[in-house]
């Protein structure tokens, strides 16, 4: 069994309090979905947007192995100085998992360094996620492709930096593909970007993306490895020069 992490679900909460087709999917809210499906030693928390600091005080991050973001239509409303608290603690050593529509976060744009844009079609066609990395750990357990039977179309050109680690493509009914499951590393912190979640769509209850989240978060943990120095360097040898 892998080792207990301390996982904070964030969700913004909005789409499940104002539209009904959501809430009659998510009842209890896309983060209660999510959080229901990792294993038990985990210790799983909550964080949602009109939470004082949205539920991310310095204290909770503090406390926090793997962020998982949920995010779609306030990305605005997330106030600067929490972006940069959890930039911080990603560089430091936090992991995050960005799911569906958080790509155009504050937080994910920040790391990416780009606009994260994409194409997009929301009409509830079958999408295929083909595993193009079978090795890695976040694929334990999953076979050659998940397919869901309907899912927002996420197209190509997203603009991304490469991924260090491509480990989903999806094709769709409609013909477009794109990068579904993309890894990265800034500063200590690792990074999943994970395409599926539409809030209209029982995406979350899916046992195969249940398993990928479930992997990502033992993957993205942090690794316990000292903190670079930087800055002027005392020489650890005698010099002669």
């Amino acid at each position: 069994m892998n080792q207990p992490v301390r996982v904070t679900i964030w969700n913004e909460y909005r789409h499940e309090l104002k539209n009904p087709a959501v809430r009659e999917v998510y009842p209890d809210g896309i983060h209660q979905a999510i959080g229901s499906a990792l294993p038990e030693h985990h210790t799983v928390t909550y964080a949602l947007l009109d939470q004082e600091q949205h539920g991310l005080t310095e204290e909770r991050l503090q406390e926090t192995d793997v962020l998982l973001w949920w995010g779609h239509t306030a990305h605005g409303e997330v106030q600067e100085e929490i972006v940069e608290r959890v930039y911080q603690r990603v560089l430091q050593g936090m992991g995050l998992i960005v799911l569906h529509s958080g790509h155009f976060s504050k937080i994910f744009k920040k790391l990416m360094g780009t606009s994260c844009d994409l194409k997009w079609r929301d009409v509830g066609e079958k999408e295929r996620l083909w595993v193009v990395q079978p090795g890695h750990p976040i694929v334990r357990g999953i076979g050659e492709y998940i397919e869901l039977p309907k899912e927002e179309m996420y197209g190509e050109h997203f603009d991304i930096p490469a991924p260090d680690e491509l480990v989903f493509t999806s094709w769709f009914e409609g013909g477009e593909v794109f990068r579904s499951g993309c890894c990265w590393t800034r500063g200590k912190g690792r990074i999943f970007y994970f395409r599926p979640g539409h809030e209209t769509f029982p995406t979350y209850y899916n046992t195969d993306v249940q398993r990928v989240i479930a992997n990502a978060v033992d993957w993205a943990a942090p690794v316990g490895t000292a903190a670079p120095a930087y800055g002027n360097a005392k020489p650890l040898e005698e010099l002669t020069i």
